[in-house]
C-alpha cells in the first residue's frame, strides 16, 4: 500500500477491502512475521482472547509486548505491513506511542471478524468493524494451523509470510462471495461449536449451555444429533483435548496443569479420556512428539 499518514486516510469498508486485496496479492509487502504466547500471565491492560488473532500494522509503526513460550517479557516493533501472530490464549499489550492504523483479525470456528484502528497520537478513530460467516471451521483452518507449525521456525519468512497472504485472501474472498444464511437450527449449533471453542477451559455442562442460549438440556441434545457428527459432550471433550495436544508440545506444565486449563476438573479423567481417544497417555504422547521432532546436531 502507498504510505499515507495515519490523518490522511478514511477508514471505511472499502479501505479494509484494499488492504485485504494489496497484501492477498503482494505477499512481498508483508514484513516480519512474530508470533506471541501465554506466558508469563498477561500484565493489565493486555489483550487475550481464546482464538487466534492477527495483528497488522499498515500504516506507521508500533511497539508490541508479547507474551511467549519461555515466560519472558518481549517486545517487537511492527512497522508497515508487520505481523504478530497470537495463537488461542496468547496475549500482547500494544504501546500507543506513536501515530499508527492496525487491521485485527480474529479467527472464531463460525466467522472471521476483522477491525480497523487508527491512532493519531493523541486519541482513537472510530473503529472499523467487519465480520463474515467461515464456510465450516475447517475452512481456512489448514492456514491457521500451518502458520502455527512455524512458531519455532525463526528461518521460514517467506513461508509465513505467503501463509499470511493466504489468509487474507481467503477472507477477501469471503468477503466478496459471502456464504448463504444459515437454517435457525444450524446457525444456533454453530453458535453453541463457537461458544465451547472460546469457553472450553470453564466448568461447561449440557444444562449450563442449553441455559446461556434459553433452549432446554435435551433441545441442545437433538441439535447436536441433528447437526453434528459428535453428541455435545463428545465434542467438547473433543476441543478440550486438541488444545490439550497443544499445551502438551508447546509448554512445559504437568499433565495435572493441561488437564485444569482445559477444563478437566479430575487429571484421572483427563488422561482416561485423553488415552481412550488417542492410544497414549498424556506423557506418551508428549514424549513421542518430542522424539519425533528432535532436529539431528550439524
Amino acid at each position: 500500500m502507498e504510505r499515507f499518514s495515519v490523518l490522511s486516510i478514511m477508514l471505511d469498508k472499502k479501505y479494509l477491502l484494499e488492504a485485504l486485496n494489496h497484501y492477498a496479492k503482494h505477499s512481498e509487502n508483508i514484513s516480519d512475521v512474530y508470533f506471541a504466547g501465554n506466558l508469563p500471565k498477561p500484565p493489565q491492560l493486555a489483550y487475550q482472547v481464546h482464538f487466534p488473532r492477527v495483528e497488522m500494522v499498515l500504516i506507521g509503526e508500533l511497539d508490541m509486548e508479547v507474551g511467549n513460550s519461555l515466560g519472558i517479557d518481549t517486545q517487537y516493533t511492527l512497522k508497515q505491513g508487520g505481523v504478530l501472530y497470537l495463537p488461542a490464549e496468547s496475549w500482547n499489550k500494544p504501546v500507543w506511542n506513536k501515530p499508527v492504523v492496525t487491521l485485527t483479525v480474529m479467527a472464531g470456528k463460525q466467522s472471521f471478524g476483522m477491525s480497523l484502528l487508527s491512532w493519531d497520537g493523541q486519541q482513537f478513530d472510530s473503529a472499523i468493524k467487519e465480520s463474515v460467516l467461515r464456510r465450516g471451521p475447517r475452512i481456512g483452518a489448514f492456514i491457521l494451523n500451518a502458520i502455527e507449525e512455524l512458531i519455532k521456525q525463526p528461518e521460514s519468512q517467506d513461508t509465513k509470510r505467503l501463509l499470511v497472504s493466504a489468509l487474507l485472501s481467503h477472507i477477501l474472498d469471503l468477503l466478496e462471495r459471502p456464504v448463504e444464511t444459515l437454517s435457525k437450527s444450524h446457525a444456533l449449533f454453530e453458535a453453541v461449536r463457537e461458544h465451547l471453542e472460546q469457553h472450553y477451559h470453564e466448568p461447561l455442562t449440557r444444562e449450563s449451555v442449553a441455559q446461556h442460549f434459553y433452549v432446554s438440556p435435551n433441545y441442545l441434545s437433538q441439535l447436536f444429533q441433528k447437526e453434528g457428527q459428535l453428541k455435545f459432550n463428545e465434542y467438547l471433550n473433543h476441543v478440550r483435548l486438541e488444545r490439550a495436544k497443544y499445551l502438551l508440545i508447546e509448554y512445559d506444565m504437568k499433565v495435572k496443569e493441561v488437564a485444569h486449563r482445559c477444563g478437566f476438573k479430575d487429571s484421572n479423567y483427563f488422561c482416561r479420556v485423553f488415552k481412550n481417544q488417542t492410544a497414549r497417555s498424556p506423557s506418551e504422547y508428549r514424549a513421542q512428539y518430542l522424539s519425533s521432532n528432535i532436529r539431528p546436531m550439524d
